[in-house]
This record gives structure tokens, C-alpha cells and sequence, in this order.
């Protein structure tokens, strides 16, 4: 039986001189390195979340207090905009290892620096020519990363290397702010409900699908830092454990539509140097097919920090 989601209203768009008590943190002489510069959140993106730091350099390594700093506003505010950048792949990862360990993409591949110190992900085909045939893949549905792993990554950083002149934006949505919006009877209903992960649902071959089985996860998970609970789920979502398969898929589906409304989204428009970072056990994300994907290219650069097993 259908559960009704009730829409509540969209929220007013907040700029940074809002925010009541913007992030700031200074490194000290001690232990900065000689950077030589503070640390505040810029502006606030939406009431969805999202928040922007500029002035700072991601190319040099940061002080104790800055990644503290980082790490505070990304739990706060979600999803982190550091404007103006110019990183190598090397200078990407250092970066994002200062927050936790850096994951390889694609499991145990032969060993490249593509996959190994960065993740290329473009709409280029074999010959690096651009292409719309990647539309319809699985970074163009709503999801977050890597669900279909036992302990699915906790952060990504994706970095804009080449961009189309227009469009090629990147959608994110606020699984925490849209699990407390849920009437108490639907947050009662899926407590304790498990969902079942696997790359593509299964539906594609490649390294994930054959080598990597289900796995199940809570369906609503608990943010081991903030302690408050989010709904998981998305592209990559099988099916509910212990629900029949048409009222599972169909409350999947509702969940998702609620999750995926105004007030929850936001959407990032990219610039030429721009780095996010984002916490995955609390958002989903797509990238936005809005610019002739035939014509120019988009190529972004990804790394993925190690989570815990969610719970």
C-alpha cells in the first residue's frame, strides 16, 4: 500500500552573509607549514546544503587546523566548493588523503595512473572524442557512490578539468533533511528495513557485476560523526529485504521522488577549476546530460575516501 508524501514548501535561497556563524578556522605558526592563510566559508549554497570556501590553495598541503576546519564544515553544510583551483592528479589525492584513505577505482584492475591516482570520468569514447552514449549510465541516475561495496566510500572530491560552455552540471540531494521530512508513521514503517545493493541492479556485465555479489544495507543509516540518520538508497537499489518485490520497488520508488524534490536538491554549475567534495552517507548526486554531449567535452577528475560498513 502507497504511503503519500506530502511536499513541503521550497525554501528561500541563503547567501553566505546569512549564515549565522560562518566556519573560520586560522592554522598556527606551529603547525600551518607557512600557508599563510585562514579558512571561512565563503557562502551558503541552499537550504539543501552546500557551502563554498575560497582562498584557499588545495595544491599545498594543509595544516592540522585547516583539515579540521574542512571537516567541520563538510559535516555541517554537506558538500564543499573550493573555487580556482589548479591540481595535478598527484595533487588531487594528496589532497584527499588528508581525510581518510584514498580507495582505487575499480577493484583489483592492473594498476594505472588513471585509475590509481585518479579517476578520469568523461563523455569521451575510445578515440577521446566526445559522446552522448554515456547518458543513460549509471553516473546520470540518482545515486551514491559505491552503495554495492560492504563498506561503500564515505567522501568523494571530483575536480573539473574540461567543461562544455554551458550545462554538464552536477545535481545533489539531502537524504538527511528528506528522511526528517518524512511523516513519523513512514519513519516507523522503514525502520529496520534493509536494502539490497548491486552495481547496475545487476542488469549490466563489468568487474562489479560479476565479481562483486549483493549486499545489503540499512535503508535508513546513521551518520557515524553527526549521529543523524539518512535514507540510502538510489541507482544500484535491488529490492527491500523481506518486502514482495512490487511493494518494495514501489516504496523505493516513492522514497526516491521525495527525496529528489526541490527542497532537497541542489545543483552545482560548474567553473573551470572548481573542486567539490561530498559526504555520500547523507547525499545523493547525479550529473546532468544539459549540453550537447556530441560536441564538447566534460572531463572531471574523482577520488573516493573509504567509509565504514553503514548501520
Amino acid at each position: 500500500m502507497s504511503t503519500v508524501i506530502t511536499p513541503t514548501p521550497t525554501l528561500p535561497r541563503l547567501r553566505g552573509r546569512e549564515l549565522q556563524a560562518p566556519a573560520s578556522v586560522s592554522p598556527s605558526p606551529a603547525s600551518g607549514g607557512g600557508l599563510g592563510w585562514g579558512l571561512c566559508v565563503d557562502e551558503r549554497l541552499s537550504p539543501a546544503g552546500g557551502a563554498v570556501i575560497d582562498g584557499v590553495d588545495l595544491a599545498r598541503p594543509l595544516s592540522p587546523e585547516a583539515c579540521a576546519g574542512i571537516r567541520a564544515a563538510l559535516l555541517e553544510h554537506r558538500f564543499l566548493v573550493f573555487p580556482g583551483q589548479g591540481l595535478s592528479r598527484e595533487q588531487q589525492y594528496a589532497f584527499t588523503a588528508q581525510f581518510g584513505e584514498v580507495e582505487r577505482h575499480g577493484g583489483h584492475r592492473a594498476e594505472n595512473k588513471r585509475q590509481d591516482i585518479a579517476h578520469v570520468t568523461a563523455n569521451l569514447d575510445a578515440d577521446g572524442n566526445p559522446s552522448d552514449r554515456f547518458a543513460k549510465g549509471a553516473n546520470y541516475r540518482w545515486h551514491t557512490d559505491k552503495p554495492y561495496y560492504r563498506t561503500p566510500p564515505a567522501l568523494t572530491t571530483l575536480y573539473a578539468v574540461e567543461l562544455p560552455p554551458d550545462g554538464g552540471d552536477t545535481e545533489f540531494a539531502n537524504t538527511a533533511l528528506a528522511y526528517e521530512a518524512l511523516p513519523e508513521d513512514l519513519q516507523r514503517r522503514i525502520a529496520g528495513l534493509r536494502v539490497v545493493f548491486q552495481w547496475e541492479a545487476g542488469r549490466r556485465p563489468g568487474y562489479y557485476a560479476s565479481e562483486l555479489p549483493p549486499v545489503d544495507h540499512p535503508l535508513v543509516r546513521t551518520h557515524p560523526e553527526t549521529g543523524r540518520k539518512a535514507l540510502y538508497l538510489g541507482n544500484h537499489a535491488v529490492r527491500l529485504e523481506g518486502l514482495p518485490e512490487a511493494e518494495g520497488a514501489s516504496l523505493l520508488d516513492e522514497l526516491l521522488r521525495h527525496v529528489t524534490q526541490p527542497q532537497f536538491t541542489y545543483a552545482h554549475r560548474w567553473r573551470l577549476g572548481d573542486l567539490v567534495v561530498w559526504d555520500n552517507r547523507c547525499l545523493l548526486h547525479r550529473a546532468v546530460a544539459n549540453y550537447a554531449m556530441n560536441r564538447y567535452r566534460r572531463v572531471m577528475h574523482r577520488n573516493v575516501v573509504k567509509g565504514t560498513v553503514p548501520y
